[in-house]
């Protein structure tokens, strides 16, 4: 346990100027008394740790001092591999980068290490695209994709309907969703006056985008904005916005089971959560959001007799048409022979 907390410390030092004794017991989640053992400890085993006194104080290592990854459990050098996901990373033009950095990382490994790559290999694969989807790249995605990690402005055209609009955008991050890929930005185009730049963040789809020119002039990023944060909340705000209907349904207790694979995961919950307890049949009645009557519809079809919708009226009809003719069609069995099925 001391052993690899003592080669993060090097490790944070390394890639830091200096940092105080309080900024590393915090990552380290240490007390700062056990900081400067450790601190000692690093400078007893010959690497250079120095500690700067006064309010402005902290430690650094001294002297561009420089460390091998030689302290990498089996474990941990499997996760670097697994960092990449070499799809995205073609699609994005990065392929060559990250394959020669994986040789450097591979190259620094101890001996008993080398066939990590391998071993991660077979134990774990990511495939991003859904089923019955064609995975497509779009072709602007590599000049994007070098913005991004350039940290420089684009003007680009978006397809918005029969409408293209030119925005000049501050490009923070790309997202991959299910095979589709996104860019998060921000708005700072002429349409903005200069007292209201930058803009609020948001979501393009990017092979929405039908043109995408680099600028010559780099924008100074917002370091407290959080990619992953931000694409899940607008993933929770996306899903809610296309639930604009609700509905009123029974539900056996299976039926209470398959629900969240049925409709939103979280919008079933929620009803779960809060319907009443089971009536004497043992179900549950609940009041459950949904994206209109039509999908509802065919969602809740899949439920066959596990599900009864009570409300809206026009909705239970469409339920008690099919539920007809489906008796229609397996109420008699017809023929023993094999005779003409489905004939009225």
């Amino acid at each position: 346990m001391r052993a690899a907390r003592l080669i993060k410390m090097v490790l944070l030092l390394q890639s830091r100027s200096s940092m105080t004794a309080a900024e590393l017991a915090r990552e380290l989640e240490v007390s700062e008394r056990t900081i400067t053992r450790d601190a000692q400890a690093l400078s007893e085993a010959g690497v250079p740790v120095y500690a700067d006194r006064g309010r402005t104080g902290g430690y650094r290592l001294v002297g561009g001092y420089r460390t091998r990854l030689t302290g990498l459990a089996r474990s941990e050098a499997e996760a670097l591999f697994l960092s990449g996901v070499p799809g995205a990373l073609r699609q994005m033009g990065l392929e060559d980068a990250s394959s020669a950095a994986l040789l450097k990382v591979s190259a620094a490994l101890l001996p008993s290490l080398k066939d990590a790559s391998r071993t991660a290999a077979q134990r774990f694969h990511l495939d991003a695209p859904a089923w019955f989807a064609e995975p497509k790249t779009p072709d602007l995605l590599p000049v994007i994709a070098e913005a991004v990690w350039d940290d420089r402005r684009i003007t680009a055209r978006y397809r918005r309907g029969e409408t293209e609009p030119e925005r000049e955008l501050e490009p923070y991050g790309l997202v991959l969703k299910a095979g589709v890929w996104y860019v998060c930005a921000r708005v700072v185009g002429p349409e903005r006056a200069p007292e209201q730049r930058p803009g609020p963040f948001r979501v393009y789809r990017i092979e929405r985008f039908t043109s995408a020119e680099p600028a010559n002039d780099r924008f100074e990023r917002d370091e407290a904005f959080d990619l992953p944060g931000f694409w899940a909340d607008q993933a929770e705000q996306f899903a809610r916005s296309l639930l604009r209907a609700t509905i009123v349904v029974r539900l056996t207790e299976a039926g209470a089971d398959r629900l969240k694979h049925t409709v939103d995961p979280l919008s079933a919950q929620e009803a779960l959560d809060a319907a009443g307890p089971p009536d004497g049949e043992g179900r549950v009645t609940l009041t459950l959001p949904v994206e209109s009557y039509d999908v509802a519809y065919t969602q809740f079809l899949s439920l066959g007799p596990e599900a009864e919708v009570l409300e809206p009226a026009e909705l239970r009809k469409r339920f008690s048409d099919a539920a007809a003719r489906l008796a229609a069609y397996y109420g008699d069995p017809g023929p023993p022979d094999g005779g003409n099925h489905g004939q009225r």
